[in-house]
């Protein structure tokens, strides 16, 4: 959509969609990555694949919302 063909009372919704977007991102790059090294840690017996997932997850979504909204 061009800037011409915005209308006012979609500029909030975009605001809207980004303040939800973001906790998402994080929030899921925790869950998955968190799990996926949970589940590492469950099949090596080394429990430190659990916070290095979790440490994983937050940083790529970050780098996610940096592409996503930073630019």
């Amino acid at each position: 959509m061009s800037e011409q063909e915005r209308r006012p009372e979609t500029d909030g919704r975009d605001f809207a969609d980004a303040a939800w977007s973001v906790p998402s991102y994080l929030l899921s790059g925790i869950l998955v990555w968190g799990g996926l090294g949970w589940l590492l840690s469950w099949w090596t017996g080394v429990h430190a694949f659990i916070p290095i997932g979790v440490i994983l997850g937050v940083g790529l979504a970050a780098y996610l919302v940096y592409l996503k909204y930073g630019r």
